[in-house]
């Protein structure tokens, strides 16, 4: 078990213990624990939760802390899914990105109606408007215990004087000017961390100062909001200040389904990535019999998932948008005749050829962090600016990034994204739409409360690594560390014949040839897909762990 402690001797904790009051009275029921993407928002969540802060006020101060730390992924220029299990009852708040109120279907399209080469992914109009701000308001004003303003207290302080910048970071940087290609001013304003050292951002810190003072109000009708106007007036984008004003994050109901002796708790629409999870899981159980004597990530059991995906990918791309515009048919697609159906129809020897597979009715980077307080309450928050560095627009004398989630809509019916997956009616752009996504935060819950909290980034790839890690502590019995360090694989229906690979931990030799000698491609991932993080409770001992293939740390606090 991952036990790393935190003491308030950084910075970032002496902080914190400058402007707490008394910790909250309430008697500890259990260790606390955390998983995140990096070390500085591990030692903010840790000093919240030592010093009297529940599992949301500590997802806050991580989700600012990010913006800050972990600019390819953490935001206040994008949006996210936050799902909670607080004093025994399950919320979900979307606080998605929308399109402008100027987008319109064909916006990517040329005239003779082919796809615009980027044109969703680089640029100004590559960006949806930001729900992060809002969200983590929303979550912070229903739940919240510890003062706004001190939350961000961290955020702001790592900004003024900055911090470390990571080699595998800096890596990062240098594949992202290269990817912008000088198209945007991403060079300007953060071409400095493709060196080691120190990073300071003073004019995100002002912005995030404004925020503790003021609250959302400052981003969606204040000083922030209209530097972002004027970004969008700058560069010909479609974000106006109408836009920014009549944002609003949602609460919605998450879906809840039974599998083996948990209860499974996932994102709803307009997340794809929960009902895949729930078909996942139940599909497996159906084929137990199949997996029984298969070992793990064997040809056989490589197989049989790469088949199960194949069929989930196909009711993803028909079937789901943003339910405030579609009626996404979710009660029947988790429903148990309809999981029993779709796993009749694996193909228990040969590959399922794209005609086969029918809908059955009639980042890259994103982050995640789990996080559980010594009240039994959790947090599973997956956000995002989609692409890595997002669109690449830095909106000018406020220093932080506008994503490029417009291209999670889909621009053209039966043309992949830049995941490769493709879409239909249902996600086609609208005014005012949330975009389709994949993100699938996720708690396990049995008779004794919260079981594991997992979430990953990795655009199309999050619900089949959340699955595999479910799965992983689960059905195979790992520790977190093991489940999370474990080789992945990916299918996602297009090419019918395709296998991705972890590129870390890629699949034993020995299944790769054999799933050649059946008929598949097995390639490495064409990124490092997958930053699980992930926490499992079980019998009063408390295991967390972040996925090796990023830079993230893990805690667990007696």
């Amino acid at each position: 078990m991952l036990r790393l402690h935190f003491f308030c001797i950084s910075l970032i904790a002496l902080a914190l213990s400058a402007c707490v009051s008394q910790p909250v009275d309430r008697q500890q029921t259990q260790a606390a624990a955390y998983a995140m993407p990096d070390k500085y928002s591990a030692q903010v969540v840790e000093a919240v939760l030592r010093e009297g802060g529940n599992a949301i006020d500590a997802a806050v101060a991580a989700g600012f802390t990010l913006a800050v730390t972990f600019p390819e992924a953490g935001n206040i220029g994008g949006g996210g899914f936050l799902l909670t299990r607080f004093e025994g009852q399950n919320y979900f708040l979307d606080y998605r990105e929308k399109a402008p109120l100027a987008a319109h279907r064909d916006m990517y399209l040329d005239a003779t109606g082919e796809v615009v080469d980027r044109a969703s992914l680089v640029g100004i109009r590559a960006a949806g408007v930001p729900g992060t701000v809002d969200g983590l308001w929303r979550a912070h004003q229903r739940f919240g215990r510890l003062p706004w303003q001190r939350l961000l207290e961290p955020a702001i302080q790592l900004a003024e004087q900055g911090f470390d910048v990571h080699p595998q970071t800096a890596g990062e940087v240098k594949d992202a000017i290269e990817w912008f290609d000088g198209q945007v001013n991403f060079a300007e304003h953060f071409g400095a961390m493709q060196q080691a050292g120190k990073f300071v951002q003073p004019e995100l810190a002002k912005v995030l100062q404004r925020i503790a003072q003021h609250g959302p109000a400052d981003f969606y009708s204040g000083e922030t909001a209209r530097m972002i106007v004027a970004q969008s007036v700058r560069d010909g984008g479609l974000i106006t200040e109408q836009d920014l004003i009549g944002y609003q994050s949602v609460w919605r109901e998450p879906l809840v389904a039974n599998w083996r002796e948990f209860e499974v708790v996932t994102a709803p629409p307009p997340s794809s990535g929960g009902f895949a999870v729930i078909q996942l899981l139940k599909m497996k159980a159906l084929l137990d019999p199949e997996f029984d004597k298969l070992s793990l990530n064997s040809p056989q059991y490589v197989h049989l998932i790469a088949e199960m995906e194949k069929r989930v990918f196909a009711d993803r791309a028909q079937y789901f948008g943003d339910p405030d515009f579609v009626d996404v048919p979710i009660k029947q697609l988790i429903s148990d005749a309809y999981i029993e159906a779709r796993a009749s129809e694996v193909q228990l020897d040969t590959i399922s050829q794209l005609e086969s597979v029918v809908p059955g009715l009639e980042p890259p980077s994103t982050t995640h962090y789990s996080i559980m307080d010594q009240w039994g309450n959790a947090v599973s928050n997956t956000y995002t600016i989609n692409w890595s560095y997002g669109s690449g627009v830095v909106v000018e004398g406020a220093g932080f990034l506008l994503n490029n989630e417009m291209d999670d809509f889909s621009i053209k019916p039966g043309v992949a994204n830049v995941y490769g997956v493709v879409g239909g009616s249902a996600n086609e752009i609208q005014p005012a739409k949330r975009m389709l996504s994949s993100m699938s935060p996720t708690i396990l819950l049995d008779d004794t409360g919260v079981r594991v909290v997992v979430g990953t980034p990795g655009g199309s790839t999050i619900f089949t690594s959340v699955f595999q890690g479910i799965v992983n502590v689960i059905d195979n019995d790992m520790s977190a560390t093991d489940a999370v360090s474990a080789s992945r694989f990916h299918h996602q229906l297009l090419p019918p014949e395709l296998v991705t690979t972890s590129i870390r931990f890629p699949l034993p030799e020995s299944t790769r040839t054999e799933l050649i000698e059946r008929g598949y491609r097995v390639e490495p991932h064409a990124w490092e897909f997958g930053d699980v993080q992930l926490i499992h409770h079980r019998l009063g001992d408390t295991d967390a762990a972040s996925d090796p293939r990023g830079i993230g740390v893990s805690g667990v606090i007696e």
